[in-house]
């Protein structure tokens, strides 16, 4: 799934926590929830438009990858309060993408990117998609699947807008 959806989810995990417990198990419940949103999150991926590797040559691929990172760093920046949410939502990618990826990289010692390997915790995720969404379509190369991330996005940005107002 895309980056907002990641933010969208941490931002209502922490809205929902905060304002159902108390100091500190508000704290505790939204880092828990947060990040295991993520595993169910992702484990949907195949009803997505979400190629496993860059289609640099792709001008609709490139649109969309402007379009969800710039609008989940966006979202981010105007929800700040609930950076604690983000963060932990985001955790997984933050690991597996910005941190044990390029040091894979550096180990190996090679400028070409396997975009297609899975770390640590993305290799749990593709086990529990393997083992319970087995049935779902694979629309991962199909440009119509943004429709159901669209959907998702959504349903996300008018729950937050509801829970805050």
């Amino acid at each position: 799934m895309n980056l907002l959806t990641h933010v969208l989810t941490g931002i209502l995990v922490q809205i929902i926590c905060y304002s159902l417990f108390q100091f500190p198990l508000d704290l505790i419940l939204t880092i828990i929830i947060a990040f295991l949103s993520h595993f169910i999150i992702d484990a949907f991926v195949l009803i997505t438009y979400h190629p496993s590797e860059p289609q640099k040559g792709d001008k609709f691929w490139l649109w969309w990858q402007i379009i969800t990172y710039s609008t989940g760093i966006l979202t981010s920046f105007f929800f700040f309060p609930f950076v604690l949410g983000i963060i932990f939502a985001n955790f997984v990618d933050i690991i597996d993408w910005l941190i044990l990826r390029p040091l894979h990289e550096l180990r190996v010692k090679t400028s070409k990117i396997d975009w297609k390997r899975n770390y640590l915790f993305h290799t749990l995720i593709t086990i529990i998609r393997k083992k319970t969404l087995f049935w779902l379509p694979n629309w991962n190369y199909e440009k119509k699947a943004i429709i159901t991330e669209i959907l998702l996005d959504t349903i996300l940005f008018l729950s937050v807008i509801y829970l805050i107002l």
